[in-house]
């Protein structure tokens, strides 16, 4: 089900709703670019193991307004916002991707609410004391991101025509990645249902370009929050051959938030978080109390 909820500065947020019970909620927040309707495990996990799956469009995306300037803290205020329009006390968050900085800062940001947080395949701050950046990151990604960090508005410039591309072929966004991917990323990504959900996904993602830009200088721009202030228990899910998000990212998280669990699987990359997600929501759920 899709439902518009309006947040308190009057923007509208596109939001998946499940068809289930309430009792075990948790939010997933989309990778980069990505929407509400990207990867999620099949239907009959969820009900096994009772988990109420929420998304929403990050703004920019999908059939969210836009948010020009926002940072990732700022996540907090949306995903607050559509828990209180569900009737929702306390939930789980997860991201991936793009998604995960996200998470870590409802993590830090809604203690009280927040029962347990998982970031997969996450980035670190950009102005991460000790960590080099860009090392060990695809080429591809380190020029996008340093034109996002020295150049905002060349690197609109590139993602708008970029994005109108990959809105007609969503096919384009896999075929660019392509050649950076290991043979188990290719496999995973390869696969009928995961290719479908992934060309509808960012098909959806683009229908404006905005979310993508505003995501990419948000990641590289102060966060807003200090993951090492986060007291809820955190699951770091990593692969070690990630080039898009290094492992060194994963490294530093894990050195700085307290209460964490490190999973850094070692032939893995990083579509294969895809894999790992129910084995990630088993683990949301287990701290889970009821809504």
């Amino acid at each position: 089900m899709h439902h518009l909820v309006r947040t308190a500065n009057g923007r509208r947020l596109q939001v998946e709703v499940p068809v289930t019970s309430w009792e075990r909620p948790v939010f997933l927040l989309h990778g980069m670019p990505g929407s509400r309707v990207g990867p999620r495990p099949r239907i009959r996990f969820l009900q096994q193991c009772g988990a109420a799956l929420i998304s929403f469009d990050r703004p920019g995306y999908g059939g969210s307004d836009r948010w020009p300037g926002r940072q990732v803290a700022d996540a907090v205020e949306d995903v607050a916002a559509v828990a209180d329009a569900l009737g929702l006390k306390r939930f789980a968050v997860v991201g991936r991707s793009g998604g995960g900085p996200h998470a870590l800062a409802c993590a830090a940001l809604l203690p009280d609410r927040v029962t347990r947080a998982a970031a997969m395949v996450a980035l670190a701050p950009r102005d991460a004391e000790g960590l080099d950046w860009f090392a060990g990151m695809a080429p591809f990604n380190v020029q996008e991101f340093r034109t996002a960090v020295t150049d905002p508005e060349r690197y609109a410039a590139r993602i708008i025509p970029r994005s109108a591309v990959i809105r007609r072929n969503p096919a384009r966004m896999l075929e660019d990645l392509y050649s950076e991917l290991t043979e188990d990323d290719r496999r995973i990504v390869s696969d009928s249902r995961t290719w479908s959900m992934l060309l509808r996904n960012y098909r959806e993602a683009l229908r404006t370009p905005y979310g993508w830009i505003d995501d990419a200088i948000a990641l590289t721009s102060p966060w807003g929050f200090d993951p090492a202030r986060i007291r809820v228990p955190v699951l770091l899910w990593h692969g070690a051959k990630d080039v898009f998000s290094p492992a060194s990212h994963f490294s530093w998280l894990a050195a700085r938030i307290p209460r964490v669990k490190a999973v850094l699987e070692p032939k893995a990359a990083h579509f294969a978080s895809l894999r790992a997600l129910p084995q990630v929501l088993d683990w949301l759920l287990a701290g889970a109390s009821r809504s």
